[in-house]
């Protein structure tokens, strides 16, 4: 077997009058991410890490933020695409390991219920997926609490 790994990063601003959704899940919140979608930083960047580990672009490419009918579409079902695709391309998810960058709300309290959300998602274990969060540390717009971020890396397996 061929194993490959990807990086995927994301970032939102915030905005008020949206709901917060990270992680495949709802997170209460007073405002949450302005974005095409549901604007899910960590599954965005879970998305680009698989879609780089398999070598087939990126979520812009297949998803473009210019096409209707992927407004306010829940990441989830973008996530379900992805992973459609790796079948298509004969890969398996090996590892998933994310993290999020944001000040506040603290996130700790949801990693559990979003692992378990990517894992229904992808077909795959909890034990295979890793989520944990920071802050900025009050530096710059993520300090600043502008917006979030994240990062993730996938390992994958070419059957």
């Amino acid at each position: 077997m061929i194993t490959r790994s990807g990086i995927g990063y994301d970032i939102h601003r915030f905005a008020k009058d949206r709901e917060l959704w990270l992680g495949g899940i709802k997170i209460p919140s007073e405002i949450g991410l302005e974005g095409h979608s549901d604007a899910d930083v960590l599954l965005h960047a879970i998305a680009d890490a698989l879609l780089g580990a398999a070598a087939l672009g990126d979520i812009g490419q297949h998803f473009p933020n210019t096409d209707p009918q992927w407004e306010n579409i829940r990441s989830t079902e973008l996530l379900k695409k992805v992973q459609q695709m790796l079948v298509v391309n004969s890969y398996l998810i090996v590892n998933i390991d994310a993290t999020l960058i944001m000040e506040k709300p603290k996130i700790s309290p949801y990693t559990e219920e979003m692992s378990e959300v990517i894992a229904e998602t992808l077909g795959i274990d909890e034990s295979q997926i890793n989520i944990k969060a920071t802050t900025n540390e009050s530096l710059g717009a993520l300090g600043r609490q502008e917006g979030a971020a994240a990062m993730a890396i996938a390992t994958l397996q070419f059957r």
